[in-house]
């Protein structure tokens, strides 16, 4: 059964990452073949289609330095074989450790972070649903008190996944939920409590001083609890995904990366900027609107299904 769930979100990556396939995968086969022999002007041109496909200047130039090694190591001569090289040296720069999954299976508070619009309220609905059909006991705290509609929302997915919510009026102190949906966590024992925060980058002070008000709380009042900062950026923003993820890092010790929002989008090279970039693994990618659309990231997958490979057995 979980062979089949994996087999289906391969398929749904597979058609979701066909933008950025088109935009990647399309220019590369393109050079790959209009070159005899690798030399420089070969790996210019290689190096301009990687930063048009969003992957960054500096992830690129970090790609093209390993690949240079490799070639000569392995006496490549033929630029058709480069793409096979090309692709292991992406998997390896988002390789994910297991380790990183450990949370889900011991007590913990995830707080979730990120602009309005990047779709925070679902992923949080989406990994409560995910979180109860695994028999977790899951509580949600709307923090994000400064708009009725967050609030509201998140009481809408709490209902879906028939979890229970801690919320207080619009504008009320978002540490006093926090401390309040943490009494309860403790009080049910909980397994995951699930936090919303609400994302106002362009008030970075405002949010820092909030932001470490909600830790100190759950430091003092849960500090046997594992804690995860969750942040959920929007592929479809491409590189202004990974400046809006470099601010966030300076406020707040994320601890893994969301990507929502894969399946609309010619910008998926994101994903491997951000990791390289930030050294902030990704942990979760959305490509679609279904619950089950929302999974844990997978490197080999991604760039199996990025590069148009069938997932081997």
């Amino acid at each position: 059964m979980e062979e089949k769930k994996k087999k289906g979100f391969f398929g749904k990556l597979v058609s979701g990452l066909t933008k950025t396939r088109n935009n990647i995968v399309e220019s590369i086969d393109n050079l790959v073949s209009s070159f005899t022999k690798i030399d420089d002007e070969f790996y210019e041109e290689l190096e301009e289609t990687l930063i048009m496909a969003d992957l960054g200047v500096n992830t690129t130039l970090k790609i093209i330095e390993n690949l240079k090694e490799k070639v000569k190591e392995q006496k490549v001569k033929d630029a058709k074989d480069v793409k096979k090289l090309l692709m292991n040296e992406i998997k390896e720069l988002l390789s994910v450790e297991e380790s990183e999954y450990e949370f889900e299976n011991k007590k913990s508070v995830l707080l979730i972070i990120g602009v309005n619009g990047v779709g925070k309220t679902t992923t949080i609905g989406k990994l409560a649903a995910q979180f109860k059909a695994e028999k977790k006991k899951v509580i949600l705290a709307a923090a994000d008190t400064f708009r009725a509609a967050a609030i509201d929302q998140l009481t809408e997915w709490a209902n879906r996944a028939n979890v229970e919510i801690i919320s207080q009026q619009e504008n009320s102190d978002p540490g006093a939920v926090v401390f309040d949906a943490v009494a309860a966590a403790k009080a049910r024992k909980a397994d995951i409590l699930i936090c919303d925060t609400a994302g106002r980058l362009h008030n970075k002070k405002n949010l820092m001083e909030e932001l470490r008000k909600i830790n100190k709380i759950i430091e003092r009042e849960y500090a046997d609890a594992h804690k995860e900062t969750l942040l959920v950026l929007d592929s479809t923003t491409g590189q202004n995904a990974l400046q809006q993820a470099k601010q966030f890092k300076e406020i707040a010790d994320i601890t893994g990366i969301v990507l929502t929002k894969l399946d609309g989008t010619a910008k998926g090279g994101i994903a491997i900027a951000i990791q390289s970039e930030l050294k902030v693994p990704v942990k979760y990618i959305g490509v679609g609107e279904g619950i089950d659309d929302l999974q844990k990231f997978d490197p080999k997958a991604f760039v199996d299904a990025l590069f148009g490979e069938e997932k081997e057995e």
